[in-house]
């Protein structure tokens, strides 16, 4: 569609105001520098329209942007399918605004995205969260134990909902079949944020879909796994616990009225990949990775990939995906920050980093040519740190908790009630105070480590001795905030009408 009107060469008089990039040819005359930037933009600005007869509309598909998510439905298993050009967050925040009105109960882990803290709050409402389980090999938390959840379930049978993120940010993730047979049993629907997971179910060696498990909606963030632009995502329904109509319009509320073609297409490609190619899509870089993971254990190097149990693969406690490569520095001395700073000197970007690990996501054009680049920035790593020649190995590597685990490791499984409503925040007296002298208080912000956007603390929760201590030693290593007004954190916002705990 998209194509197919731009070699009409049509006359733009609508928005956008590039009016199919015509409007770059003022700048690209004005230097060589800036005709190079014109040159990279205007492929994408020629499909880039507007809700034109010749297009469709989002928040009315009846052409192609409707076939276009037919088909996704068919390819992902879905019965509905919704494409999302605000990312994985903007179908979280229509969920949580369809099942949940104000005052109601939903059952939420509590390692869950921002954009979940979010929609509780829009959507006024309570939440009992869920203590994660930690991966045995990792310490790393993954999803609540399904125990946890039927305790929950019988404890609040009124909740509207169970919440579940899974996988988590390092490619951990926990078969939910029986998760879904419990939530059902109670009537309700499961909803999984698998925003890391588009990919799965595409190849044998690739963990199990959410949908295939039997989960009522499911978001993916297609963007992340497979080639579809920034904030490219999709919405994935099945059954009849979701409300299509009621999800449509939270949809419409939550979505830009001017949503991008380009990242609308770009979803399209990805599922004509996927759909086409299928498990051939993945091999190369199955085998790539495969063979990496090999070299870097194999060698004598201070770098090296997590050396998974895989006998809680083959008891299917856990699945693990194979592009994802958790790195770290065994002999103890490179935190995961530091890691990642050493290998962005040698050209090479990951996806995040933590106190102990480096999160590196493998792409599906990814052959030994490229992943080249990361054994030499390996190896070059290994003759900086190793001057003695000796390994000295300092652990297994989980004594360096990552993001909330320190924390949620001291919570307890189930969680008392917790308003989300609006009337609860916004009328506190509210003072900026020293960090550490804020034990005992409540939050007044969102506290967010990101990536991976896991809210250490989020607004209403009491500042506990451990929750300040792993907010500086993140700080310190060299952790990225959101959500705070002081970014260096050594002073945030905390509600001062309330006598400390």
């Amino acid at each position: 569609m998209l194509v197919s009107h731009a070699t009409t060469k049509p006359a733009s008089f609508h928005v956008p105001g590039h009016h199919n990039s015509e409007s770059l040819h003022l700048l690209e005359k004005v230097s060589e520098q800036t005709k190079e930037i014109t040159d990279r933009f205007k492929p994408i600005m020629e499909i880039d329209l507007t809700e034109i007869s010749a297009t469709d509309d989002l928040h009315h598909p009846e052409g192609a942007i409707k076939d276009a998510q037919s088909l996704a439905a068919k390819c992902f298993g879905a019965e509905d399918t919704y494409f999302l050009v605000g990312g994985s967050t903007s179908g979280n925040l229509a969920l949580l605004l369809t099942i949940c009105t104000p005052g109601d109960t939903i059952i939420v882990q509590r390692n869950v995205h921002k954009s979940v803290i979010n929609g509780l709050k829009l959507a006024g409402a309570t939440a009992v969260f869920l203590t994660p389980q930690f991966d045995k090999t990792t310490g790393l938390a993954t999803i609540p134990s399904l125990d946890q959840v039927e305790t929950a379930l019988m404890q609040y049978p009124k909740a509207t909902a169970v919440f579940l993120t899974n996988p988590n940010y390092y490619g951990i993730s926990i078969k939910l079949d029986a998760y879904a047979d419990s939530v059902h049993r109670s009537g309700i629907p499961l909803i999984v944020d698998e925003a890391h997971g588009a990919h799965y179910g595409f190849h044998s060696k690739l963990p199990q879909s959410a949908l295939a498990a039997g989960a009522d909606a499911v978001v993916q963030s297609t963007h992340k796994t497979l080639p579809a632009l920034t904030m490219g995502a999709m919405l994935h329904v099945q059954g009849d616990l979701i409300d299509r109509g009621s999800l449509v319009q939270s949809l419409s509320m939550i979505q830009s009225s001017s949503p991008s073609f380009p990242i609308m297409a770009s979803l399209d490609i990805a599922r004509a990949m996927v759909q086409t190619l299928g498990s051939e899509l993945f091999q190369p870089v199955l085998d790539a990775v495969n063979s990496f993971n090999r070299w870097v254990n194999n060698e004598q190097l201070i770098v090296r990939t997590v050396n998974w149990d895989e006998e809680l693969e083959a008891e299917n406690i856990r699945q693990l995906d194979p592009l994802r490569v958790l790195l770290y520095d065994q002999t103890g001395h490179l935190s995961g920050y530091e890691l990642l700073k050493e290998l962005e000197q040698h050209g090479c970007w990951a996806e995040m980093a933590d106190l102990r690990y480096v999160v590196l996501v493998m792409g599906i054009h990814m052959t030994e040519v490229e992943i080249g680049k990361l054994r030499v920035a390996i190896t070059s790593i290994h003759s900086k740190y190793n001057k003695s020649g000796a390994i000295i190995v300092m652990g297994t590597g989980t004594e360096k908790s990552s993001s909330t685990e320190i924390i949620l490791k001291d919570s307890s499984g189930i969680g008392v009630p917790v308003s989300f409503a609006r009337d609860h925040i916004v009328k506190r007296e509210i003072a900026s105070m020293q960090l550490r002298q804020c034990e005992g208080l409540q939050s007044a912000e969102m506290i967010v480590p990101y990536p991976p956007g896991i809210p250490l603390v989020y607004v209403g929760e009491r500042l506990t001795v451990d929750t300040i201590s792993q907010i500086e030693s993140l700080a310190t290593a060299g952790a990225k905030f959101q959500g705070a007004d002081n970014t260096e954190l050594s002073t945030i916002k905390v509600f001062i009408d309330q006598k400390r705990d």
